[in-house]
């Protein structure tokens, strides 16, 4: 559960991020290319055959798109709440929406698992949403950029 909940996380902002990024810059980068590398970063990662990959990714995106749907909106009405002031009553529904989400997400997961399962085995699934976390971690680093490496552990890379 806390994996699935960093997962989302990190997801959540890194298309957050893309989408920043593309309205600043369009040539810099945008959400069919981060898409693309996730797409080629899970195939290999998983395993997946080319069938496999032509099958499972639309239903694949497909459940990102419904994710990111669901936690947009709850972040939309969060954002709202940081324009005014709020009542405990107010932060507690807040909170309940943003834990709904979780679990609404959670649910398209289960979901989804089984029709990922008439496509690839579940091995090949497991190794997706492992490779997912990766990914996204992958991601981050690149986006971070140098600015934000530590100078010891890039003179230890360096010296290797």
């Amino acid at each position: 559960m806390m994996r699935r909940t960093i997962l989302l996380c990190c997801l959540l902002f890194g298309l957050a991020f893309l989408g920043q990024a593309q309205n600043k810059n369009p040539q810099r980068f945008n959400v069919e290319e981060f898409r693309a590398k996730q797409k080629d970063y899970l195939t290999e990662k998983a395993g997946l055959t080319h069938e496999e990959a032509k099958v499972f990714f639309p239903v694949y995106f497909e459940l990102q798109d419904k994710k990111a749907k669901i936690h947009e909106e709850t972040w939309r009405k969060s954002d709202e709440c940081e324009r005014k002031e709020m009542t405990d009553h107010e932060y507690e529904e807040i909170l309940k929406e943003l834990a709904n989400s979780r679990i609404a997400c959670d649910k398209l997961d289960l979901e989804y698992i089984e029709q990922f399962k008439k496509i690839i085995p579940p091995k090949k699934i497991y190794l997706i949403q492992r490779a997912e976390i990766q990914f996204h971690r992958h991601m981050l680093k690149i986006m971070h950029g140098p600015q934000g490496r530590h100078p010891d552990k890039e003179r230890a890379k360096r010296h290797r």
